[in-house]
């Protein structure tokens, strides 16, 4: 057998394994981890430094996502968590950005997207708290939605799609 048919089938196996792989889409929502059954206290500064703290929430459908500005998938899922945080505000539901990320890039990302809800600082404390909440693989963006008794009811890593928020946001309202 020739030794070039030989390296070369392989090869052709695997690029085409790759190719059918890549055609069928991926799953519209990934959890990952285990999350507390109700969501855990916490309390970040925001971007002028002062302590906000979850409970100032209490009531209210919460939408909280970790989120980064050097993260594509974050940046490109922002806008519909403003879209939806304008639409939703009056029916009880509040979204809360906890940037893993320096400051000043927040404050200018915040400036350039008019974000429309509260902005957190996170820090080592923010990523154990989206472990808590079933961040296990400390992904980014992650997202977790809690009812208005503050039990959790999503969880999900990577981009938020508009489907999969309003299937999981609307029976909460």
């Amino acid at each position: 057998m020739n030794i070039r048919y030989i390296l070369t089938l392989p090869l052709l196996l695997l690029s085409l394994g790759l190719l059918l792989g890549c055609e069928q889409e991926p799953p519209k929502t990934t959890l990952t981890g285990k999350a507390e059954s109700q969501m855990p206290a916490f309390s970040f500064p925001n971007l002028e430094g002062k302590q906000q703290a979850s409970g100032q929430w209490d009531g209210k459908v919460l939408v909280v996502n970790y989120w980064a500005t050097w993260c594509p998938p974050c940046r490109k899922e922002m806008p519909l968590f403003i879209e939806t945080q304008k639409n939703y505000d009056e029916k009880g539901v509040q979204f809360v950005g906890i940037a893993i990320d320096d400051p000043d890039m927040v404050q200018d990302f915040v400036d350039v997207y008019d974000i429309n809800f509260p902005i957190l600082i996170g820090n080592t404390k923010a990523v154990e708290l989206s472990n808590r909440m079933g961040n296990r693989f400390d992904s980014l963006p992650f997202t977790a939605i809690f009812d208005r008794q503050g039990k959790t009811r999503f969880i999900q890593a990577g981009e938020v799609h508009r489907e999969v928020l309003e299937k999981e946001l609307l029976p909460l309202l």
